[in-house]
C-alpha cells in the first residue's frame, strides 16, 4: 500500500481497498513497550541455565523482584529465540559459568551427591550425602529408597537448624537437583546453586571424595570382593543392610 501511495499516487482508502483491508489497520501503530530490560535479562539468565525452560526462566525473574505475567514472558521469550533445542538421550542443565568463590570458613559452602546400590533382595536404595567444603565434615547421609527434591530441600532445611544456611550449594544436574521444588528453596532462602558442568564430576571434588572413601567403607562389608567407582557404591558386591 506504500508503494502505491507513493509510486502511483493513490489514496489511502483506494490502496487498501485493493488489498481488501481497513484503513484503520493501516494506521495503527503499537503502544506495546520493547521490555529491552526484561528480554536483556531474560538472555542473560537463559545463558547461565541454558537447558531451563520459560517456566524455570520466570521462577528465577520472580527471585530478582521482577513481576510478569507468565503468558507475557513465554511470548518474549519465543521472540528472542530462547526454546530450548531436542536432543538425544536424558536432558541435563548446564552448569553456570559464574566461578565458584573458594570458601574461607566453615558453613560457607556445600557439596552434595547421590550414591546408590542394592539390597541383597535387589530392591535399589540411595544416599544423599552432603559435606562441607571448608572443614571437609560431613553434615548428613540420608538413606532411602527414594529421594525427591522436595525431600532433599527438607533435608537441607534440617541441617540449617543447627548450623544455618550455606551461602553455596554445589551439586550435579541431576533431575531431583533442577526441580522446581529446589528453586523454590533457592528462593525461600536467599541460597546461591551451583550446577556443574555435566560429566565433570572433579568440579564437585570434595563430595566425590567422600563417596569414594563411604564406598570402600562399605565394600568391606560384602561377601564378596567388590572394586569401589568413585561417586557410586559397589555394583560387584551387594551391600547388606538392615
Amino acid at each position: 500500500m506504500t508503494w502505491a501511495m507513493k509510486e502511483k499516487g493513490y489514496s489511502q482508502r483506494r490502496a487498501c481497498g485493493l488489498v481488501d483491508i481497513d484503513p484503520r489497520v493501516f494506521r495503527y501503530r503499537s503502544t506495546r513497550g520493547n521490555d529491552i530490560a526484561i528480554r536483556t535479562r531474560l538472555k542473560e539468565l537463559a545463558s547461565q541455565r541454558r537447558r531451563f525452560g520459560y517456566r524455570r526462566l520466570h521462577i528465577l525473574l520472580r527471585r530478582e523482584g521482577v513481576e510478569i505475567n507468565w503468558k507475557k514472558l513465554y511470548r518474549l521469550y519465543r521472540e528472542e529465540r530462547l526454546t530450548v533445542r531436542k536432543r538425544g538421550g536424558r536432558k541435563r542443565a548446564l552448569g553456570t559459568r559464574a566461578p565458584m568463590t573458594i570458601p574461607q570458613g566453615q558453613n560457607q559452602r556445600w557439596s552434595l551427591d547421590f550414591v546408590s546400590d542394592a539390597l541383597v533382595d535387589g530392591r535399589r536404595f540411595r544416599i544423599l550425602c552432603v559435606v562441607d567444603d571448608f572443614s571437609r565434615e560431613c553434615l548428613t547421609t540420608v538413606v532411602d529408597n527414594s529421594l525427591s527434591g522436595e525431600r532433599v530441600g527438607r533435608e537441607l532445611d534440617r541441617i540449617a537448624l543447627s548450623i544455618g544456611y550455606p551461602c553455596m550449594v554445589v551439586s550435579d544436574n541431576g533431575t531431583e537437583l533442577t526441580s522446581n521444588a529446589i528453586l523454590k528453596w533457592q528462593q525461600d532462602h536467599a541460597v546461591e546453586w551451583h550446577y556443574i558442568a555435566p560429566g565433570k564430576p572433579m568440579q564437585n571434588g570434595f563430595v566425590e571424595s567422600f563417596n569414594g572413601r563411604l564406598s570402600d567403607e562399605c565394600s568391606t562389608n560384602t561377601s564378596s570382593p567388590a572394586t569401589a567407582t568413585p561417586g557410586r557404591l559397589s555394583k560387584t558386591g551387594e551391600t547388606t543392610i538392615t
